[in-house]
């Protein structure tokens, strides 16, 4: 008779530590959302006084209340405010920024290096130190309590982060297909249009998800520019929800927040693999 012998793999301790480790740094990430989620439902006089997690029972009309609004403005009307700003930012930031980056990074001009780089030093200029000028050419050209100057400052390529961005990505673009489609009778633009912004795709959506995030998230420059309630943004009604009511609305607040939040996760969710493929892929490169 012939036995086999079972060869058991040693434990790896280090790994175990390891996925050990990232678990409760995510129970730690995530513990703020489910605070959050929880909150959204809990009773009023738990909100503050109650260090429990889970409510004492489910206070489903918080989420009634949020729906009405705020201000005789319904949530709904604040949602689609916030969904028109954060889209228009983010068709005027792919547009913009990826025209800006063809020039720098497939063109050739005089003066191209020191305005490259300055373009890049603008990364470092606080977003305050031009607040208040542009504040006063919005309000000489009447655009203020409009949602215009949160819009139209996105078409003209002031965001250079995604300027660098999608430049790193088109440097690594073999330069024989616009050669290609030069010799078949394709000016610039038109390189450009058919061309470099299909292959730049993972960068573009990189910049689409910054942008949707950052502008859906804004509340300083939406306070400093928008008055009348009707035009409130989701952010901008999390501020007016508890002036309007009282300190017992923080349910409702809360679950106004989980509302507002609701967008950027399923944004974020629909495109992250772009996320990851245009980071690693321009963001790194020399």
């Amino acid at each position: 008779m012939t036995s086999t012998a079972v060869t058991h793999k040693p434990v790896r301790w280090g790994r175990v530590a390891v996925h050990l480790g990232c678990l409760a740094a995510l129970l730690v990430m995530l513990y703020p959302l489910a605070w959050l989620l929880a909150t959204s439902l809990k009773p009023a006089d738990e909100v503050i006084a109650s260090l429990d997690l889970l409510p004492s029972h489910l206070e489903w009309s918080n989420y009634s209340t949020a729906l009405e609004g705020v201000n005789d403005v319904s949530v709904w009307r604040l949602l689609g405010n916030s969904l028109l700003i954060a889209g228009g930012a983010v068709l005027g930031n792919v547009l913009s920024c990826s025209l800006a980056a063809y020039a720098f990074a497939r063109l050739r001009f005089r003066l191209r290096g020191p305005l490259f780089a300055f373009m890049i030093a603008t990364i470092m200029l606080p977003h305050h130190a031009v607040l208040i000028p542009q504040y006063i050419i919005f309000n000489q050209l009447g655009l203020v309590n409009t949602y215009w100057p949160l819009i139209l400052p996105k078409f003209l390529a002031t965001e250079a982060f995604f300027v660098f961005l999608i430049v790193q990505f088109m440097r690594g673009l073999p330069r024989e297909l616009e050669e290609a489609a030069r010799i078949d009778g394709c000016g610039p633009f038109r390189s450009f249009w058919k061309v470099v912004l299909p292959l730049t795709r993972p960068a573009l959506i990189t910049t689409a998800i910054f942008t949707f995030i950052w502008t859906w998230n804004d509340f300083f420059t939406q306070l400093i520019y928008l008055f009348d309630p009707d035009k409130f943004t989701l952010t901008l009604a999390l501020r007016s929800f508890v002036d309007a009511s009282s300190t017992s609305a923080f349910g409702p607040m809360f679950a106004m927040s989980v509302i507002a939040l609701l967008p950027i996760v399923l944004f974020f969710l629909a495109f992250q693999r772009f996320l990851v493929e245009g980071m690693a892929s321009s963001g790194l490169k020399g």
